[in-house]
């Protein structure tokens, strides 16, 4: 993965965090300031103000004020005695999300304004700034570093890319060198982040607006968008898009303009929010406006800006299938629900995609795991299944009567690794198999056994975390029926 496989910007009316973009490309120091300009530096106070007057929320998903993020930080800077930690989280590591490596690659330096002025407002002992080893957009932060003075000693910290990596405890536990996934308990960055400091922790682009706002004030910043809702949203848009692209828009933009612009196909539905969001019908994209309010109007959530048309000519239950075995592999393994329950959830989809009827199956395995995870993973990933059941229930019917859909899965849902990407796959040779049961013992999180008491699997690549796993099972079974593919060469 490269720089280069970021997809185009574009922009609904004036730009802001995307100015500069068509005419630079990559905005160096000097290419930001000339279309950027200035900005003062601010109090704490004026810092809270700030972003509660422009109703700033977190972009990465979970949409919490930033002003009280400030102000939990300050109280307890205040009460332990300690100096905060400044925390910018551009892991990006949910597959369909591009917004924030695009301002990476593109417009690093608008990232380190706003966590300059977090950092001297704050007088951080600290910048971190998170990102993942997929490479994109490490090279350009780093560049963008050597330009300019900082307020605070700022170094990069890089963290596998996988989608749990990027939850906020799973970043601070990986930059204080521990592994990298959520804390099996509630833990607030603000009492006690990396090195045990008080510590703000917010997205790339919630960053960026806050460098945004600081030179334009909260007037003229919000004189954009929504009243309740001001200022720009930075989207990805993909799936059947036949040009997809991150999108600066005006919050308040009808949805379909969006995507319309972007050539998308709708088909039966849309998944907005990333794969811890919610699919929604056709009809409902034709009502929404882009916004919190927008989304939630519809059952939905805006999450970190992902747009995911299925297209007309995708089988969306096939593809649902897929990404719920990926989530089901992505689990930090630390709790029953996400490394017993989510591969229960995983078998049970993909069992109604190859044409069983097991509805019921899904949303039992989906009941069981809600609210009872270490983290939001189960949950999410629940959501992702339960709203494809309902979206797509035609589609769900014609292959539980054994005729199928009659489309094809075409990776309209993007994964990080496929078996041409080097990713192998477990198979089964049946003639072989006596159903010993020893491959879900000592894999549990792969395999589990049917009805009958024989092994069930994905047959989906494995995630690269999961083959050593897959490799025991293999190694053990007594008749040698279980093997891991070759991965499919790159052509």
């Amino acid at each position: 993965m490269s720089a280069e496989q970021v997809p185009p910007v574009t922009a609904v009316g004036t730009p802001r965090i995307t100015a500069g973009f068509d005419e630079y490309g990559r905005l160096d120091l000097i290419a930001h300031q000339e279309v950027h300009g200035g900005f003062a530096a601010l109090s704490s106070g004026e810092l809270i103000g700030l972003a509660d007057r422009i109703e700033l929320r977190g972009r990465g998903g979970a949409g919490f004020p930033f002003a009280r993020k400030v102000r939990a930080v300050v109280d307890s800077c205040r009460r332990q005695e300690l100096p905060p930690v400044i925390v910018v989280n551009a892991t990006e590591g949910e597959p369909p999300s591009w917004k924030d490596k695009a301002v990476l690659t593109r417009g690093p330096h608008l990232i380190l304004d706003g966590a300059a002025l977090a950092a001297a407002a704050l007088d951080a002992e600290e910048i971190v700034i998170g990102v993942a080893d997929d490479g994109v957009g490490q090279e350009s932060l780093a560049a963008a570093l050597a330009e300019r003075k900082m307020p605070a000693p700022t170094r990069i910290v890089v963290v596998p890319h996988r989608f749990i990596s990027g939850e906020g405890g799973a970043l601070v536990r990986g930059i204080n060198g521990e592994a990298h996934i959520p804390p099996g308990r509630k833990v607030r960055s603000s009492e006690n982040g990396v090195m045990g400091l008080p510590t703000l922790l917010s997205n790339a682009e919630t960053y960026s607006q806050l460098a945004i706002a600081a030179r334009l004030g909260p007037w003229e910043y919000n004189a954009v968008g929504m009243p309740e809702e001001p200022g720009t949203v930075m989207l990805t848009v993909g799936g059947s898009a036949t040009a997809p692209a991150v999108v600066e828009a005006p919050s308040g933009t009808p949805l379909m303009e969006v995507l319309e612009m972007c050539g998308a196909d709708v088909g039966p539905g849309l998944l907005v929010g990333g794969y811890h969001g919610k699919w929604v019908t056709a009809e409902q994209a034709k009502t929404i406006k882009i916004s919190r309010k927008g989304f939630a109007k519809v059952g939905g959530t805006l999450g970190a800006g992902m747009l995911i048309p299925i297209g007309s000519k995708t089988c969306p239950i096939g593809e649902v299938a897929q990404v719920v075995q990926y989530l089901a592999g992505e689990s930090a393994g630390q709790c029953g629900p996400c490394r017993i329950g989510l591969p229960d959830l995983a078998r049970a989809v993909t069992l109604v995609a190859l044409g069983g009827n097991a509805v019921k199956e899904v949303r039992q395995a989906a009941g069981l795991v809600k609210g009872r995870g270490a983290c939001s993973h189960p949950d999410g990933t629940g959501r992702f299944a339960l709203s494809a059941l309902e979206v797509f229930k035609a589609d769900v019917e014609a292959h539980a009567n054994g005729e199928g859909c009659g489309k094809s899965v075409r990776g309209i849902l993007p994964l990080p690794y496929t078996a041409e990407k080097g990713a192998r796959k477990l198979a089964l040779d049946w003639s072989r198999c006596d159903g010993h049961g020893l491959c879900s013992a000592v894999a549990p999180e792969i395999i589990r056994l049917d009805h009958n008491g024989f092994p069930a699997f994905p047959q989906t690549p494995l995630p690269p975390w999961l083959e050593d796993g897959a490799r025991k099972a293999v190694n053990v079974c007594p008749a040698l029926a279980l093997r891991l593919t070759e991965p499919t060469p790159a052509k």
